[in-house]
């Protein structure tokens, strides 16, 4: 067993996310999360704190290494594209996980943050990151002719959030590729200014 600051503090923290990710927050005790990091509990208690503490920091973390990165690599490419390829990424990131472990933003979103008002304000401020690169992208491609202008930018983002919490919540428990690729289909369809053209006239 390590002593406090014996240690990679950084991989020690991807070790419990693992642990967080796959077993949720009640259910991991400190002395699992110990185990999982391969520390003593009291080198847990001495370099993070307690386990809710330790939570926030592998929370901090998988967000970092998820939202953060993806959007990093998928702001470069054409906002239509950008879109699509982030999808598909979910999609293809849910159906490859056999251990249906989601997406442990939106696990704490329906575990830890409705009895925790600190969490529910990190992870709605997520979230709220997630709307405005979906806004960002939306607004771009409507400016460049790519994405309809049949529904505004804030509207089409916030529909896109909700397909994303969708096919994360929906995907632990049934992770079809009919079932996921049905949801993103008709939203595509939405941002296509074709299909949109013969929907009706657009925003002003």
């Amino acid at each position: 067993m390590a002593r406090p600051r014996e240690f990679d503090e950084e991989r020690v923290l991807e070790l419990a996310v693992q642990q967080f990710w796959e077993r949720g927050y009640k259910a991991t005790s400190i002395r699992d999360l110990a185990q999982a990091m391969g520390l003593t509990t009291a080198s847990v208690y001495n370099a993070f704190g307690d386990k809710r503490a330790v939570y926030r920091r592998a929370l901090d973390l998988y967000v970092d290494r998820s939202f953060y990165d993806r959007v990093g690599r998928f702001e470069s490419k054409p906002p239509r594209q950008a879109l699509i390829a982030f999808f598909n990424e979910i999609i293809e990131r849910s159906l490859g996980d056999p251990r249906r472990k989601g997406c442990m933003l939106v696990n704490s979103a329906l575990e830890v943050a409705p009895h925790d008002e600190e969490f529910q304000h990190v992870v709605a401020g997520v979230l709220v990151q997630v709307e405005r690169f979906f806004t960002r992208c939306v607004e771009q491609g409507q400016q460049d002719g790519t994405i309809s202008r049949h529904q505004t930018a804030a509207d089409l983002a916030r529909t896109l959030l909700g397909i994303l919490l969708g096919i994360r919540v929906l995907a632990r428990t049934r992770p079809e590729r009919h079932l996921l690729d049905g949801l993103i289909k008709p939203v595509f369809a939405l941002l296509d200014p074709d299909t949109a053209m013969q929907a009706g006239p657009s925003i002003s």
